[in-house]
């Protein structure tokens, strides 16, 4: 990234980090676990301050759900061994809530399984962000299908909806599966490339959002990542007691079948399923 767009984004973040804290700070009381607040209080909290208000007002929660750390005198507010999120609570409004896990992030000491790459290479060639490009591979590579045990297929990229008590969602990708028993699945699907990271919040909206539109399939929620070393990490996710757990995960390493080995093949033989 260029100096000058680097310079830019740290001054929207430090803009944004301001904001955020005023508005945090203007609910915010000892014990309370949660609150809720509008969107309307970003333009307001900038105007008081004398500050620039945000163009897209919605990148002010999006920029502290999915890529950035909040401020640290909020995250000094949470109890021990919980963290402050940012969720949906209907249409223009949001609500602070502590939780115990927030950010999913690979484990890195786990096996790398080696899977034949078949994206195709124009794929490769044009693919215009680091989301979409992992999209592709893991819709051609059948990863779903591979990861969670199931006959899966791509039915939506990019559903954009409103969940009822949310507000507007969007999921990455959406597939509907069935297994050998005659089950039906439906997959909302996350996905993380660059510097982004996994937020409870969105998985969290998923599982609601297709408890409301496919109410007659089982949900399976899957967050998938880039990793630097060239695997995808996959993660299956469940609400449980109203938050949200790792179900499993799995490193993927995609390569030419040429390379993968002999002793990879054993390796992989003397696991259990």
């Amino acid at each position: 990234m260029p100096k000058a767009d680097e310079a830019r984004t740290d001054r929207q973040l430090n803009r944004y980090g301001v904001i955020i804290s005023r508005v945090f700070e203007d609910h915010y009381r000892d014990g309370i676990l949660e609150f809720e607040f509008t969107r309307d209080e970003f333009v307001s909290v900038a105007a008081v301050l004398k500050l620039a208000p945000p163009k897209n007002i919605g990148d002010v929660p999006y920029s502290f759900r999915y890529r950035n750390e909040l401020p640290s005198s909020i995250r000094a507010t949470a109890q021990p061994g919980c963290e402050w999120i940012i969720e949906g609570a209907g249409h223009g409004k949001y609500r602070f809530k502590q939780v115990r896990l927030n950010r999913i992030v690979p484990r890195n000491e786990l096996l790398a399984i080696k899977v034949p790459d078949a994206t195709p290479e124009i794929i490769g060639a044009y693919s215009l962000s680091d989301e979409q490009a992992l999209l592709a591979k893991v819709r051609y590579n059948r990863l779903i299908d591979i990861f969670l045990g199931i006959a899966a297929f791509s039915l939506q990229n990019h559903l954009r909806t409103t969940v009822k008590n949310v507000g507007q969602i969007e999921i990455d990708e959406v597939y509907v599966g069935i297994d050998r028993h005659g089950r039906q699945f439906v997959v909302p699907v996350q996905a993380k490339g660059g510097s982004d990271k996994h937020g409870t919040v969105q998985t969290q909206q998923d599982i609601l959002c297709c408890a409301e539109k496919f109410p007659g399939l089982i949900c399976r929620a899957v967050s998938a990542q880039f990793m630097n070393d060239d695997r995808i990490a996959m993660f299956e996710l469940a609400l449980q007691d109203g938050e949200i757990k790792v179900v499993e995960e799995k490193h993927y390493r995609l390569v030419p079948s040429s390379d993968i080995t002999a002793n990879d093949l054993r390796i992989y033989g003397t696991r259990v399923p």
